[in-house]
């Protein structure tokens, strides 16, 4: 039976099968000889060449060395996990990848780019459980913006709430909670927590990140259940910056913040018995 026939004028994703078979084909080799080279299953390279299944960085790598393509596929994946972020997200994260300093502000999640995948997935999965594959890959690519050998330098505040949200279950939590407190290792990378002490503070009105430029003007950025809302207007980069300044100071220090960190995790996410006494694991 022939795999159907992909225009690669059509999507990022197509485009990446169309080549990906293309590629296979010159080299003469089947689905399973490749998937034998790369270990993975020729199912899975089909589904990939025929649009139906989004590509990971990792399998990239793995055909440009089997198919000595030069690079090819690691250059497009990432094409391919951009198309796969919300039409309207899209700008926001081309200019979130430029960006020399970015500050987030979040009141009710851990910010997209210091999520796990567990927390992602469930985050993303709320509401519509539809390509999540793929749309979790897109979110976890957007981390290596804050990975490469010169990053921006990066400040976020979480509100105190993120930390006691039970998204996805407890170890989920207790993985996101330990993996914010192994990021406080990078050098460009700061977290504070906002205490419910703080009480009424600037952020009430809801999460927003600012972006600052080499050169082009800054941007501040909000969402609603929507979309999302990207401005360079001066009057309003001045009012999320004056806000954010606010916020910083309301929170608690660096090492204070890892500090409840590390507690929230323990004492609301760590080992706790069942009813019945057992352990949980």
């Amino acid at each position: 039976m022939r795999s159907r026939e992909l225009d690669p004028s059509a999507s990022p994703l197509d485009y990446y099968g169309y080549e990906l078979r293309r590629s296979r084909e010159a080299a003469g080799l089947t689905l399973a000889q490749l998937g034998s080279i790369v270990f993975c299953t020729g199912s899975l390279i089909g589904q990939i060449e025929t649009a139906a299944k989004v590509p990971q960085r990792e399998f990239s790598e793995r055909m440009d060395a089997a198919l000595g393509t030069g690079g090819t596929f690691s250059r497009l994946v990432g094409l391919v996990l951009r198309s796969q972020l919300p039409g309207w997200f899209q700008p926001y994260a081309e200019m979130e990848g430029r960006a020399a300093y970015i500050c987030s502000f979040q009141a009710q999640l851990v910010d997209g780019l210091l999520q796990t995948e567990n927390y992602a997935r469930a985050v993303l999965g709320a509401r519509d459980g539809s390509d999540l594959d793929g749309r979790v890959a897109a979110r976890l690519d957007r981390q290596r913006t804050l990975a490469r050998k010169h990053p921006p330098a990066a400040w976020v505040v979480l509100s105190e709430g993120v930390l006691h949200q039970q998204v996805g279950g407890r170890e989920v939590m207790r993985e996101q909670l330990g993996h914010l407190l192994s990021l406080q290792k990078r050098k460009w990378l700061e977290i504070q927590v906002l205490p419910f002490e703080a009480g009424a503070h600037t952020g009430l009105m809801g999460s927003f990140n600012l972006l600052r430029f080499e050169s082009d003007p800054d941007i501040v950025y909000t969402e609603d259940f929507v979309q999302g809302h990207m401005t360079a207007n001066p009057e309003a980069v001045r009012e999320g910056s004056v806000r954010y300044d606010h916020l910083q100071a309301a929170a608690l220090s660096v090492d204070d913040s890892a500090a409840l960190i590390a507690r929230v995790m323990e004492e609301r996410y760590g080992d706790q018995p069942e009813p019945d006494g057992r352990d949980l694991a």
